[in-house]
């Protein structure tokens, strides 16, 4: 079972931590927040959406989902319209006057962008269903549940870090020069997100 438990921690970490669209926006939203519990509804939103694709991912679920092309299509294409507006918002918002609280998302808000850069990203699905799903296909019973269990785990504590970090380091900045170069950052990491989206449907036709 440690071996389980050590092989889902790494897998998890390595898949968890570069640099993509959920992190940078997670880590936005805790550096843009005025007060760190503002930003736990997307620290929750990003840690449920990746417990649901990793559960998915085991149970062999979203496989079954991406083969129908339909199916596919419609999620993808979904996916690249809410991922232009959404770098669109990001890009357009103004972090220099944080007294203002201007960068700050409300919750609502928070958690659409969240849901929409989790659960819409095609690649991130990919790499769970390919890296996570194939992985825990070597397991059985109590084996197979603390793998799933510290994938999952690791997810949680990731998103939470991190939040916590963009918000150590929002309230040093504070006249929002560091934050404005990370919202550039967050929507042009989205937009590429979308641009891979738009491949993969034209490819798909």
């Amino acid at each position: 079972m440690l071996a389980a438990i050590m092989n889902g921690m790494v897998l998890a970490f390595g898949l968890i931590i570069p640099l993509g669209a959920q992190n940078v926006f997670v880590f936005n939203q805790g550096a843009s927040q005025s007060k760190f519990k503002r930003a736990i509804p997307v620290v929750i939103t990003a840690s449920l959406c990746d417990t649901l694709l990793i559960l998915l991912a085991v149970l062999g679920v979203s496989l079954i989902v991406l083969t129908l092309p339909v199916l596919k299509t419609i999620i993808f294409t979904i996916g690249l319209i809410f991922l232009i507006y959404m770098g669109s918002s990001i890009w357009k918002s103004d972090s220099g006057n944080l007294s203002e609280h201007e960068a700050a998302m409300p919750i609502k808000k928070q958690i659409m962008f969240a849901l929409s850069v989790s659960l819409l990203n095609p690649h991130a699905i990919i790499d769970t269903i390919g890296v996570i799903g194939t992985n825990s296909l070597q397991y059985e019973g109590m084996e197979k549940t603390a793998f799933t269990l510290t994938c999952i785990i690791v997810s949680w504590i990731w998103f939470l870090g991190l939040s916590l970090i963009g918000r150590l380091i929002g309230h040093i900045d504070s006249d929002g020069k560091f934050l404005r170069i990370v919202n550039k950052i967050s929507a042009l990491m989205i937009w590429a997100v979308a641009a891979y989206i738009s491949i993969q449907l034209i490819q798909s036709f």
